[in-house]
């Protein structure tokens, strides 16, 4: 069966064979005065040469606590300047981070530390709680917070020690990062990110936003999410561009920090992009100085992006990505906009559109599942060698689980889903965790959770469920019951009780069935 490939339109880009932290740090000694990295409410800041001298530092106060090759460190912590610094110094000792997202309770943190093999966690004073829960029963031996230690933690301050250089690494082999994705389907996985795949993507989408020296960039999608990670913190620092981060988004407070922090770069997400589109505040800030908002982790459709553009006098473009591809695929190139297309694929990429069915390749225009080869490419899941021989072929095509058309413009765009995925405001969510947990409550015999649309969000999960007989469940009863358990973003937002779940011949959750129900 022949292949069709779809190329980049994009010229190749030569790919470093460095570090992460090298390519961050490629402009620390030409810029050393410039601001790399502040708050958005200027309680922190740092310029490149005090940046890397502060990563620096902290991985030689981390290699004296044992943290190098082979070693994991934790990070749950909001989007702050010492995040970067955190993630740079464990770079530097050649050890690997996995980040942590803070909304999650102790027994999702738990299950991270313990798969991932964590030492140390670091964390903030308000999150140090959970924290501390969550190193229970864990490989974390300590856990270390950033500003005032709290009591059974140690003070970030009292860990920098005596500088040291990059530990050798092999960039194209040890990992750098696990960041979390239930991938097409099932539980949270850990995924394997090598240096390389981090600096080739940076260089891959770094020429398509064409950086400024006065560009500044608004960072308040998380750090713990690979948008965020990549994008963002490491994209914007590799490009020599001031990095302003929030802890959290709050529109005021962003419309603010643009107008009085000339930002000139804002990344989002849609629905971010339906608050800036229909929220009356809006219109009395200055906003005259972005001059682009990209869009991310779900597609944003035409007539939100037109109404965008014409709002607030920019270029709204969108790309495609995911924590599997480090984590973009496709960009929209600037004056090349068409609208709800993700863009064009990236430089040093080739992609398939293929029948999930037959697995025939299909021509321009025609519906498939969007399949991903490049450098960028995750080089695995960790101890889940089933679920990566089902992600990645043996020749290299990343399955994306998502369905795409690619047009005779070489534009992508996604439109439908494969895999089980629910994707809630860029946040996955996986049907079988909720289902896994559903299933212990007392008053639910079977259960099956789908994704519905939903104007705000992209998606909500609905659940539908069985009761033993003479049992009644409500919503509330449910939303108390994974409130316990699970990160709020998770929570059921739709109940429906059924007589029997629908399933095929092999007990497989026949989902078509109830989103047609």
């Amino acid at each position: 069966m022949s292949q069709i490939i779809h190329t980049s339109p994009l010229p190749d880009v030569e790919i470093p064979s460095i570090t992460i932290t090298d390519l961050v740090l490629q402009r620390a000694t030409e810029l050393a005065d410039h601001v790399a990295i502040r708050d958005a409410a200027g309680t922190s800041s740092y310029t490149f040469k005090a940046l890397s001298d502060a990563i620096h530092a902290l991985a030689g106060g981390l290699a004296a606590r044992g943290i190098g090759p082979g070693k994991v460190v934790g990070i749950m912590a909001p989007n702050l300047p010492e995040y970067a610094i955190v993630f740079h110094a464990v770079a530097v000792t050649g050890g690997a981070l996995t980040p942590i997202n803070p909304l999650y309770g102790p027994e999702e943190v738990q299950h991270q530390l313990s798969d991932a093999g964590a030492s140390i966690l670091i964390t903030i004073g308000a999150f140090a709680e959970t924290a501390l829960a969550a190193a229970e029963g864990s490989p974390v031996t300590e856990v270390i917070v950033m500003g005032e230690a709290v009591p059974g933690t140690t003070a970030l301050s009292s860990v920098f020690g005596d500088p040291i250089e990059q530990v050798p690494v092999n960039v194209a082999a040890d990992t750098v990062v696990l960041p979390y994705s239930s991938g097409t389907t099932g539980l949270p996985k850990g995924v394997i990110l090598t240096h390389h795949n981090l600096v080739a993507n940076v260089a891959q989408f770094s020429p398509v936003f064409e950086y400024e020296s006065d560009d500044v960039g608004l960072a308040f999608l998380p750090f713990f999410h690979i948008y965020g990670m990549q994008v963002l913190m490491n994209g914007l620092l590799a490009n020599g561009v001031t990095t302003v981060t929030m802890p959290r988004f709050d529109m005021v407070e962003a419309l603010k920090a643009v107008q009085e922090l000339k930002i000139t770069r804002f990344f989002a997400v849609p629905p971010v992009i339906l608050g800036l589109v229909s929220v009356p505040v809006v219109d009395q800030f200055d906003l005259s100085s972005i001059k682009q908002v990209c869009s991310g982790a779900a597609p944003l459709g035409a007539e939100l992006q037109a109404k965008a553009v014409e709002r607030l006098g920019c270029e709204v473009v969108q790309g495609f990505g995911m924590t599997e591809l480090s984590p973009v695929s496709h960009l929209t190139t600037s004056g090349d906009y068409r609208p709800g297309t993700s863009g064009v694929t990236v430089s040093n990429t080739e992609c398939r559109v293929v029948d999930p069915e037959t697995g025939a390749d299909q021509p321009i225009n025609e519906r498939g599942e969007l399949w991903v080869r490049g450098p960028q490419v995750m080089k695995g899941y960790l101890n889940n060698p089933e679920a990566t021989a089902e992600t990645i072929t043996e020749d290299g095509w990343l399955r994306t689980g998502d369905i795409a058309i690619i047009d005779e413009h070489n534009h992508m765009s996604i439109v439908d889903r494969l895999k089980e995925l629910i994707k809630y405001k860029g946040f996955q969510i996986a049907p079988a965790e909720l289902e896994g947990l559903l299933l212990t409550h007392p008053k639910i015999s079977d259960v099956a959770v789908i994704g519905i649309p939903d104007e705000e969000a992209g998606e909500v999960p609905k659940a539908f469920v069985t009761t033993p007989e003479g049992e009644t469940v409500t919503l509330e009863e449910i939303q108390a019951f994974i409130g316990e358990h699970l990160v709020k973003y998770k929570q059921i937002q739709q109940l429906a009780v059924i007589d029997q779940i629908p399933k095929s011949a092999s007990g497989k959750i026949l989902r078509k069935d109830l989103r047609s129900a």
